[in-house]
């Protein structure tokens, strides 16, 4: 016990000086793993060695480092206040090691921020605490009587579990003249003891024999351990048993199967019967659990499994007793060899938790270690990455390896990866172990929102309801959480910008479009947004989508008749057709316009009522009235019809207009029917009637026309410029006024009406008595303050009325709308192009313009068919859809046209195309 103490003293000396030699070649050892030795039992808590000094770390260092230990078990732990490494369990060389020579513990230091590995080796070294042992108390032994001086006998070996000094060293026996001791040394170094006769025995002097057989070891002081020898001499049995060899040798695999047989010893002996009958046997039977031996055939069998990594050789002492008592013995020796029966082990050290998208390459992500329990090639590993991922292993040391980024990831495709490593040792054949981790990419904002289309067009009735939705916009963003919540706004408009909101908004969650208020056909047609989705990220990333909402058309605005139209004091428009037109003729046209468009400002004409149903022929897209058939005799002068326009839409608008017709070949036939409208209730007597009146009046009129030319004759030289009216203070003289120009598309013709004081409508038929240089018209007015124009606008009475210029009529392909372009065609075509709307729009400012200067001839203006006064001057396109299939030369059979060749051939007969005004409003 005093030497165990003094060893142990010794032992805790030792730690105190090897770190102090190691820190003089630290510097130089850091790139080789760090290298202590120490004494085994050392108590726990003592220290190996200052860790962090030998590894250049500063106690400044140690808590942001995190020096640590990382072994399978745990010898040996680290200081946290000054980085020492202590001894935290027991150390038992002999538990450890066995009988290697050579004891060293190898483990890795592991240190954080930066995460780096440092390779230790404890190297333990042996101290004497075994006492070498006898595995029984006693050893008994037969010597026959016979046997002679010099016989050698093989004793009971003693076992201690130190190594090298510490071990067993020589054997002792008690005095005895009969016996002595010789120790014997076997080819592995071990030493036995063997018992020699130094004097022949006598039974019948001395059956029996006991000595004392001690053990001793190499320590300081040395220890020891002791056996009872009893020696029994028997009878004479002169030779023991022989081995064919003294050491037998043999190689067995691991994986070989329980019964397998390992080898057969043999031996022989000399003597006869019983003394010749050997046995054999195990000399520790109790410690041997792997192998079986058959007594009477020495054959040596396998009980279990053998494994390489536990016990890598076996020695094993068999002893051969013959029937006399006469033993020998022999070594086995079994070794173990390897198989490749361990599978590699992955173990990960350290495992980051997040990996953003956006990590760089080469970003550390895992540091894992291999081991394989195998020796030799069976355990050098490889180590590999299964499948296509963006991740590779770096060797960072032995067995160790860091797993890095090696590719762009992109959560949106792959939003985790599972990643296998395959470890493979080189064995044959090669065992392989695969471990799965599953990495997690988190997500940041990379994703821009995307519409699902590039462009969108909604249509919208006109007319809809305030706050409906017209449209809704998509848009997706494969981003995670805020980075992918997409908010919807309208960023541009070709609308107002103060008046955007009044006409639509968009809901920011769900992209819905809404309208504000009921849209306008007629006044908004189509506008554009510019939509913007947004996510919530940071920074927010956004996209733009063109938006087009096209306001589409109803039948919400009935057609309105343009001509005829009602003259200021509410009269209606007639006109007049030669007694003589023939059928197709053209008498007048309907002109009507629609503000809606497409299909519900497509109009129709149709007769409601009718004089004489059979007479006329309405065109049911141009309007144009014309003769049906020839006037017969029996046909009144006068025909009334009730013209229907109707639009296309469903269900149809219409509006009404009367046409009052009167068949004359001249306009003085026409003054008796104006003057006196009573219903003939004969017709024929009717006729007749008038017939007689219009050959009165037409030479009452002539002779006028005759005396009015002599007065104005004979007056001349006087009074060049003075004008006179037919009836004596009926008209005034008027201030001349520049003649009206008309524009391309106004009517041609006009009529001076003048209306009495009496209500009835007389037409006054006046020739002017002088020439006005200047083309001026007369102008008469009445008390009451109207206007009545008495003479139509001629450069000089003695030149003939000129037909219509061309330069105003409209060429086959300038027609606007349905009955120009198809030439009284029933069946009409739609109104388009841009060049029809701006002849139109010339049109219509000609004839307000017309209007203003107060040059108008018809009551409402025939010039400009009557737009001026129900329009006004400011009249333009934008308030009147495409009315231009309307424009007509009353009076022909033929459309306007700008070609020459394509006019009539004959010119307008007299008086035809005249319009009048009834005195009395025409009753339907």
């Amino acid at each position: 016990m005093g030497s165990g103490a003094g060893d142990r003293g010794w032992a805790e000396r030792r730690p105190v000086l090897f770190p102090f030699l190691l820190s003089l070649f630290c510097p130089a050892a850091l790139s080789e793993p760090l290298s202590y030795r120490i004494p085994e039992e050392m108590p726990e808590g003592s220290v190996v060695g200052n860790l962090a000094k030998d590894l250049g770390l500063s106690v400044r260092e140690l808590p942001t480092r995190k020096l640590r230990v990382s072994s399978e078990k745990p010898y040996f732990t680290v200081s946290a206040e000054r980085g020492e490494l202590l001894v935290s369990s027991r150390l038992d060389r002999e538990q450890i090691c066995g009988k290697k020579p050579i004891c060293a513990l190898e483990f890795e230091a592991v240190a954080e921020k930066p995460l780096n590995f440092y390779h230790v080796n404890v190297e333990i070294e042996d101290i004497n605490d075994h006492p070498p042992k006898f595995m029984q108390n006693s050893f008994e032994l037969q010597i026959s009587e016979s046997t002679l001086p010099g016989t050698r006998f093989i004793l009971e070996v003693a076992k201690d579990g130190d190594i090298g000094l510490n071990s067993l060293l020589n054997y002792k026996l008690s005095l005895s003249p009969s016996f002595s001791l010789t120790n014997k040394e076997k080819p592995d170094g071990s030493k036995y003891p063997e018992l020699i006769l130094e004097k022949p025995l006598d039974r019948e002097q001395q059956n029996y024999h006991r000595l004392v057989l001690t053990a001793l070891d190499g320590g300081d002081p040395p220890l020891s351990g002791t056996i009872e020898l009893q020696i029994q001499v028997t009878d004479a049995n002169d030779n023991p048993p022989v081995f064919s060899q003294e050491l037998y040798r043999v190689g067995l695999h691991e994986n070989v199967f329980p019964g397998t047989t390992v080898l057969r010893v043999r031996a022989t002996d000399q003597d006869e019967g019983v003394n010749a009958e050997i046995t054999f046997s195990f000399t520790e039977a109790g410690q041997i659990t792997q192998f079986d031996l058959d007594s009477t055939t020495g054959e040596i069998t396998t009980r279990r499994t053998l494994d390489f990594e536990e016990v890598k050789e076996y020695s094993i002492v068999l002893e051969a007793r013959d029937g006399g008592g006469m033993i020998a013995q022999c070594t086995v020796e079994i070794e173990v060899l390897d198989v490749n029966d361990n599978i590699p082990e992955v173990i990960f050290q350290s495992l980051t938790d997040l990996i953003t998208e956006d990590t760089r390459l080469g970003t550390y992500i895992a540091l894992l270690k291999v081991r394989d329990k195998d020796s030799g090639d069976n355990g050098e590993i490889t180590c590999k990455l299964e499948g296509e991922v963006p991740f590779k292993l770096l060797t960072y040391s032995r067995n160790t390896y860091k797993l890095v980024t090696d590719g762009v990831l992109d959560r949106e495709q792959t939003p985790e990866y599972n990643v296998t490593i395959t470890a493979t040792d080189r064995g044959k054949p090669p065992l392989s172990s695969s471990t799965t981790i599953t990495l997690h990419i988190t997500d940041v904002n990379d994703n821009a929102p995307v519409f699902q289309q590039s462009a969108y067009l909604v249509h919208v009735p006109e007319n809809n309801p305030p706050g409906a939705s017209i449209a809704q916009v998509s848009a997706s963003d494969p981003d995670l959480g805020s980075n992918g919540q997409v908010s919807y706004s309208i960023v541009a408009s070709d609308l107002e910008p103060r008046a955007l909101s009044s006409y639509v908004s968009v809901s920011a969650h769900s992209g819905v479009v809404f309208a504000q208020r009921a849209f306008d056909h007629e006044q908004l047609r189509a506008f554009e947004l510019t939509l913007q989705a947004r996510d919530q990220g940071s920074p927010p990333l956004g996209a733009n989508v063109s938006l087009r909402v096209l306001v589409g058309d109803r039948n919400d605005n009935a057609p309105r008749v343009l001509y005829p139209a009602l003259g200021p004091d509410g009269s209606a428009l007639f006109d007049t057709v030669p007694r003589a037109a023939q059928p197709g003729y053209l008498v007048t046209k309907v002109v009507a316009v629609d503000a809606d468009s497409g299909h519900n400002a497509w109009l129709s004409y149709h007769v409601l009522q009718a004089s004489e149903p059979g007479l006329f022929s309405l065109g049911l897209r141009t309007g144009e009235v014309r003769t049906a058939r020839a006037l017969g005799d029996r046909d009144a002068a006068r025909q009334r019809l009730l013209v229907a326009v109707r639009d296309g839409g469903q269900p149809p608008l219409s509006a009404t207009a009367t046409l009052l017709l009167v068949f004359a070949d001249s306009l003085q036939e026409v003054l008796p029917d104006l003057s006196e409208s009573p219903e003939p209730s004969d017709p024929q007597a009717e006729l007749q009637f008038y017939l007689v009146v219009a050959l009165a009046l037409i030479s009452v009129l002539f002779l006028l026309a005759v005396i009015l030319a002599v007065a104005l004759r004979l007056r001349r030289p006087s009074s060049p410029t003075t004008w006179g009216c037919f009836q004596p203070g009926l008209c005034v003289k008027s201030a001349p006024v520049v003649p009206p120009i008309y524009s391309e598309g106004t009517l041609p013709y006009s009529y001076n009406l003048c209306v009495a004081q009496a209500g009835k409508t007389e037409f006054n038929f006046l020739k002017c008595n002088e020439q006005l240089s200047s083309g001026q018209d007369i102008l008469c007015r009445d008390p009451s303050g109207a206007l009545f124009p008495l003479c139509n606008s001629t450069e000089s009475t003695s030149q003939p009325q000129a037909p219509p210029n061309t330069d105003w009529r409209f060429s086959q392909a300038q027609r606007p709308g349905t009955s120009g372009s198809q030439n009284g065609d029933e069946t009409g075509t739609w109104p388009n192009n841009q060049f029809d709307t701006e002849m139109l729009q010339a049109m219509i400012l000609a004839s307000a313009s017309e209007a203003a200067d107060g040059s108008s001839t018809l009551g409402a203006g025939a010039g400009t068919m009557g737009l001026s006064a129900r329009y006004g001057p400011q009249f333009t396109l934008q308030h009147v859809p495409d009315y231009r299939q309307n424009v007509y030369i009353p009076g022909s059979n033929a459309t306007l046209t700008n070609a020459a060749g394509k006019r009539d051939g004959k010119a307008p007969a007299g008086g035809n195309g005249n319009k009048k005004k009834s005195g009395k409003k025409e009753k339907k």
